[in-house]
């Protein structure tokens, strides 16, 4: 399969990046901060009375996404734009690769560089971890990391479906900053305005219903909300809800996020790869 050819050299050529070795840098030691103050310090940093590793996986979740959403961004978003910008797509595809090879080959290499980059960071994090709450469970660690390698996998295709988009890298680079400002940083704003304008340019006293869905669909909301319905008793052990308890629509339950993640792990792979095969190279 030449796929697999394309996924070797790229995960090669990824993992060459300075910028994503100096991103790996940053995390292990955030994520190394993160477990020592969590596990001396949970009234402060969790406002938990004590340290449990399950509550240690839903602590590590918010760095996590964020690590995964900005070091995707920096890995894939030239994965094939720089292809064509430099024109090299034209040699890839004169040999025994179509462009659905291609495609699936980036988004396989460059995901298994970023898994073995959350993978390193985690490992470091959790055995720190492990060390200071003097307790191992697999169980939550293993939903965790499962949980996080579906999201890292949808987010790698979103960025690597916009790459597929354009023959620049710099309309790459805009677009996947764009994604991330939109849905990451300033998403929560968004139902809120929607329902002020609506609501005659004032805030009702009860929100609509629609907004607890709205506000799940980011990649990272999703993500969160999917390890809730993973483990619900150790969220509700540590008192992380899932806000679903205010609303009282069919919609309003953890399990919707895995609804989300699904989404963008199929939706953006179809559109990228539609607007690639169908590209002038």
């Amino acid at each position: 399969m030449s796929w697999t050819a394309v996924a070797k050299k790229d995960f090669r050529d990824a993992s060459q990046s300075r910028a994503l070795w100096g991103l790996v840098v940053v995390f292990v030691a955030v994520a190394s901060l993160l477990a020592y103050a969590y596990a001396e310090f949970p009234t402060t940093v969790a406002e938990s009375d004590e340290a449990t590793v399950g509550g240690l996986v839903f602590f590590m979740a918010s760095i996590v996404g964020l690590f995964v959403s900005l070091t995707a961004i920096v890995v894939c978003y030239k994965s094939i734009a720089g292809e064509r910008e430099l024109g090299s797509i034209k040699l890839l595809l004169a040999l025994p690769h179509s462009r659905r090879d291609v495609f699936v080959g980036k988004l396989v290499g460059r995901s298994a560089v970023l898994v073995a980059a959350v993978a390193v960071g985690l490992a470091v994090g959790y055995g720190i971890g492990f060390v200071m709450i003097g307790t191992v469970e697999v169980a939550p660690v293993v939903l965790f990391l499962l949980m996080t390698l579906v999201f890292t996998v949808a987010y790698v295709g979103i960025v690597v479906s916009i790459s597929a988009t354009t023959g620049s890298t710099s309309r790459a680079t805009t677009l996947a900053l764009g994604f991330f400002l939109l849905f990451e940083l300033l998403w929560d704003a968004i139902p809120i305005l929607l329902v002020y304008v609506v609501n005659g340019f004032s805030l009702p006293e009860t929100m609509p219903d629609w907004v607890y869905l709205v506000t799940q669909i980011p990649p990272s909301s999703s993500y969160v909300l999917s390890l809730i319905a993973l483990m619900p008793d150790i969220a509700d052990s540590i008192g992380t809800s899932s806000g679903a308890e205010e609303v009282d629509v069919f919609y309003a339950t953890p399990e919707i996020g895995f609804v989300i993640l699904a989404f963008w792990l199929v939706v953006p792979l179809a559109l990228g790869y539609y607007r690639f095969d169908g590209a002038d190279l």
